[in-house]
C-alpha cells in the first residue's frame, strides 16, 4: 500500500445521563473477528502508548485505523481497530471489563501488569486507594449532575413540544424515509447494527470528531432539530428500516439521551445522517438539509420562550458542573498514574508491542 490509511475517531464508551454506558461490545463483533487482543493492568502501565504506536505502524503501512477514545480522557484510546485486517486491540480494564467471549480461538490476553514493579507500588498502597476512592467519588459526582440535568431537559423538552404540530413532522418525516429507500427494495439477507458514541461529555466538554465518522459519505443528510421538534423518532425509524432492508448500519447515540441515535451510516448507500442541534454539530458539508424546527408554531412558542431559555440555561450549567468535576477526577487519575510509570518496565512492553505487531502481520494475506 502506498499511502496512510484514514483514521475514524469514535467512543466505545460514555459519561452520559445515565452514568457510564458501555457499547465495548459493538467495536469488533465476534462472528467478523479474526483476533481481539484483550489489555490488562493498571492505570499508568502504557495501555493507551501501546495501541497509539501500534495504530501508527498499520496506519503507515495503509490500513485504515478506528480509534477508540476514552470518554473520561478523549486524548487518550481504550481500543484500535485494524479495519481492513478485522482485529482489535482493546483495554479490558474498569470500568469498561472486557473479558474473553471466544479464549484462543479469537480472543487474548496480554497483561502489562506483568511488568510493574509490585514490591515499589505495594509502598505507596494507600495513597493509591485513597486516590481511587477520590477518582469514583468526582465521577459519581459527575453523573448525578447529568442526572439532574437530564431531569431538566425532559422538562425543557415537554415545554417546547407544546408549540409542535405533529402533523408537519410526520410529513417531513416520510418524505425523507421515502428518499431514503423507495429505490432500494427489501433484500433476502439480514440487516446488521453497531452502536457507538459519536459525541462524548468527556474533560474537555463535549467532545466529537464527527467529520471521520461522517465526512467520507457521499450523501450527507442534515436534520436540524431541538428537544421539542426532536429527531430522535426518525432517526430511530430510519437506522430501524436500514436494518429491515437488509443492510448493515452505524448508529452513534447522544450522551445526554442514549436512546436518542445522532448519526447514522449506511455505507452501501454511500449515505450518513446527522443530526444538527446546539450540542452536537458535525463540522461537514450536508448534502440535504431537513429542518425539524420549523414544526414548531411560532405564535405557540413564542410566550414560551422565557421558560424555555430558563430551562436551557439551567440545563447548560448542570452539564458543565458535570465536566468540571469529570476534569477533576482526570487529574486525580493522573495523580494515580504518577505511582505507577516509574515503576513500570516500559522497554519489556516495547518487545511485546513489536510480538503483537508480529502476531497480526500473520493475517495479512
Amino acid at each position: 500500500m502506498d499511502q496512510k490509511g484514514f483514521i475514524k475517531h469514535v467512543f466505545p464508551g460514555g459519561n452520559t445521563t445515565r452514568g457510564f454506558v458501555s457499547f465495548y461490545d459493538n467495536i469488533l463483533f465476534q462472528e467478523d473477528a479474526r483476533k481481539i487482543i484483550i489489555l490488562k493492568g493498571g492505570p499508568g502501565v502504557g495501555k493507551s502508548s501501546f495501541l497509539k504506536k501500534i495504530s501508527e505502524r498499520f496506519c503507515d503501512l495503509g490500513y485504515d485505523i478506528e480509534h477508540h477514545h476514552c470518554s473520561s480522557d478523549n486524548n487518550a484510546l481504550d481500543g484500535i481497530v485494524i479495519t481492513n485486517l478485522k482485529i482489535a486491540i482493546l483495554d479490558g480494564t474498569a470500568p469498561h471489563i472486557v473479558d474473553p467471549v471466544t479464549p484462543g480461538a479469537i480472543d487474548e490476553i496480554l497483561n502489562l501488569g506483568d511488568y510493574w514493579n509490585e514490591e515499589d507500588l505495594r509502598k505507596n498502597k494507600d495513597k493509591i486507594i485513597m486516590i481511587r476512592k477520590e477518582v469514583g467519588r468526582l465521577f459519581k459526582k459527575a453523573y448525578n449532575y447529568l442526572a439532574a440535568g437530564s431531569a431538566i431537559y425532559e422538562a425543557w423538552t415537554n415545554t417546547e413540544k407544546l408549540a409542535l404540530n405533529p402533523s408537519k413532522l410526520n410529513i417531513k418525516s416520510q418524505k425523507l424515509l421515502e428518499e431514503l429507500f423507495e429505490q432500494h427494495p427489501v433484500r433476502n439477507q439480514l440487516g446488521k447494527e453497531r452502536h457507538l458514541f459519536g459525541t462524548a461529555i468527556t474533560p474537555g466538554g463535549l467532545t466529537e470528531y464527527l467529520h471521520t465518522i461522517i465526512g467520507t459519505s457521499k450523501n450527507v443528510y442534515m436534520i436540524k432539530d431541538s428537544p421539542g421538534a426532536s429527531a430522535k423518532h426518525i432517526m430511530n425509524r430510519i437506522y430501524n428500516e436500514a436494518v429491515a432492508r437488509g443492510f448493515y448500519v452505524e448508529c452513534y447515540h447522544s450522551p445526554i439521551d442514549v436512546d436518542k441515535v445522532e448519526d447514522i451510516i449506511i455505507p452501501e448507500l454511500d449515505c450518513a445522517i446527522t443530526v444538527s442541534n446546539d450540542y452536537h454539530k458535525a463540522k461537514v458539508f450536508p448534502t440535504n438539509v431537513i429542518d425539524l424546527t420549523t414544526c414548531l408554531e411560532e405564535s405557540i412558542y413564542r410566550p414560551l420562550q422565557a421558560e424555555i431559555d430558563k430551562d436551557k440555561r439551567l440545563f447548560d450549567d448542570l452539564l458543565q458542573r458535570a465536566v468540571v468535576s469529570i476534569q477533576k477526577a482526570k487529574k486525580a487519575h493522573d495523580e494515580l498514574e504518577s505511582y505507577y510509570i516509574p515503576n513500570m518496565d516500559f522497554e519489556k512492553i516495547n518487545e511485546v508491542m513489536e510480538d503483537v505487531v508480529k502476531k497480526i502481520m500473520a493475517f495479512v494475506e
